[in-house]
């Protein structure tokens, strides 16, 4: 028996749809680009591994409190963040092929090539002069080095490139009935500004001390000009961030301890230490003193998958004046007032749902007496399955199902789990596996003389005899999130 795991990032897309993961959006209109569904197991998914966050940081943490602002917010608040002014990517367009590209990728593109064609040396100088050029916001100078390293356009193969011009990545929509006084909102690119100017409330209401955190999943927006990779990068997605506010002078100690615990976490997923890598920002955002993103291997490369920053008093200073308003928090240890500093952890949830569903998608190539087969699989985490048990009977007679039915129904309020019972045990199986079930369950003949069904285990198929009244409590143990979350080191 051999396995692997497929580095076609069609043959992941083909599967989660065909198999009820993610669809595209308004498919029968020829769909919305970069817009995607989560279809039912998908959606399971995606809500068990927010759950699995939530609480590794809210309940883990006894200085950690939850909560859920609004998308829409007041339009001076994204003038204040910056989002207004700074929130944009540098765009060039191709004349032949009429397809728009970020300036940056393509230089990056470039000089991977280079590096692979062994010009390393080449490809180093040229990222030195491109992070030079993006902090001089010198566009002139970008479409000059385009142009000075033949950098040619992925479909028509020329270098007939506009001039490079910038594009707010911020939703616009009106707020108000009429249309001619409506006012200019957006939808949120981020959900952290909600935290932010709610900071005192909840420091309050929450009776919190520095350092303390503020954890949040949301939505967020952003009208991205080139997406593309599936879920990876999306116009509408989901954020799962947390904002920790410390004492100012203390940013490196929370920074590298946040890095290592945010590290910790994806290692507890079950993903191999080799897939993941820490990468510090070669230019950071305009908010961020330091910054580093936990990347993963995707079939396309490694990606950033959670971005750890160090965001200063930025975003609470400039909240402060935009709005003449008290940010400060006042220190009964220092009997003093000042303006907290933040350290961040931001997880793109669509990213990481990709992320787990390249790990998982695996096929096997198996000999059996026929000779040799391929068996398709999702080997998610038994905790993250989207359904914990299917519960079969043999065949559909002699009260076998009446016998299954009754072990459902037990269940049912403790686990998600599916009965069924038409077509043959390997069919059913073999359907289990392909969307992640991590455990099945067979009524047969032996059942109904002594109260036994047989457990078979997804990734090894090995199965074995059980006493029914154990299933709940086997269960329990295999499926909890302390599975995951116990082998994180200890946090205060």
């Amino acid at each position: 028996m051999s396995d692997a795991h497929p580095n076609s990032l069609l043959s992941i897309v083909a599967h989660a749809k065909e198999y009820g993961f993610i669809y595209p959006s308004s498919e029968i209109y020829e769909g919305l680009q970069a817009v995607y569904d989560y279809a039912p197991y998908g959606a399971a998914l995606k809500r068990n591994v927010q759950s699995l966050w939530w609480q590794s940081m809210t309940q883990l943490h006894s200085n950690i409190v939850g909560m859920d602002a609004a998308i829409l917010m007041h339009p001076r608040t994204w003038q204040a963040s910056g989002h207004v002014d700074s929130f944009e990517d540098l765009m060039v367009d191709n004349k032949d092929s009429k397809k728009r590209y970020r300036v940056d990728v393509l230089i990056e593109n470039h000089t991977a090539e280079l590096a692979v064609q062994g010009n390393a040396v080449k490809a180093q100088e040229i990222l030195a002069r491109l992070q030079e050029l993006l902090q001089k916001q010198d566009l002139a100078g970008l479409h000059a080095l385009l142009l000075e390293e033949k950098i040619v356009c992925p479909i028509a193969r020329t270098t007939n490139w506009t001039e490079v011009r910038r594009f707010n990545l911020m939703f616009a929509t009106k707020l108000g009935a009429q249309e001619d006084g409506a006012d200019t909102i957006y939808l949120r690119p981020e959900t952290a500004q909600g935290i932010f100017v709610n900071f005192l409330n909840v420091q309050k209401t929450v009776r919190m001390k520095i350092p303390f955190g503020i954890a949040q999943i949301g939505k967020a927006f952003r009208n991205e000009i080139v997406a593309r990779q599936f879920i990876f990068r999306m116009r509408e997605f989901e954020q799962m961030e947390m904002q920790f506010f410390i004492q100012p002078g203390n940013d490196d100690k929370w920074f590298n301890y946040w890095q290592q615990a945010r590290w910790n976490w994806h290692l507890a997923l079950g993903l191999p230490k080799d897939k993941l890598r820490i990468k510090p920002h070669d230019q950071l955002a305009h908010y961020a003193k330091a910054a580093v993103d936990i990347e993963y291997h995707f079939p396309f490369g490694y990606k950033e998958i959670e971005g750890i920053h160090a965001r200063s008093d930025f975003d609470l200073k400039n909240h402060e004046v935009a709005s003449k308003k008290k940010m400060q928090y006042f220190d009964p240890e220092l009997n003093q007032n000042y303006l907290p500093h933040v350290i961040e952890t931001s997880v793109g949830c669509d990213r990481l749902i990709l992320m787990l569903l390249c790990e998982a998608f695996t096929e096997e190539t198996i000999m059996e007496e026929e000779g040799a087969k391929t068996r398709t699989y999702l080997k998610l985490h038994p905790a993250l399955a989207p359904i914990k048990a299917a519960i079969f009977p043999l065949i559909k007679r002699d009260n076998l199902p009446q016998k299954a039915q009754e072990i459902f129904e037990s269940l049912k309020y403790d686990f998600p789990l599916i009965y069924e019972e038409n077509q043959s045990i390997g069919k059913r199986y073999a359907r289990q596996d392909l969307i992640g079930t991590p455990y099945c369950i067979t009524v047969d003949h032996q059942t109904l003389t002594d109260d036994t069904v047989t457990i078979r285990e997804r990734d090894s198929m090995q199965q074995q005899r059980m006493p029914i009244n154990i299933l709940r409590d086997f269960l329990l143990e295999k499926v909890s999130f302390k599975t995951i979350l116990a082998k994180l080191p200890s946090v205060g």
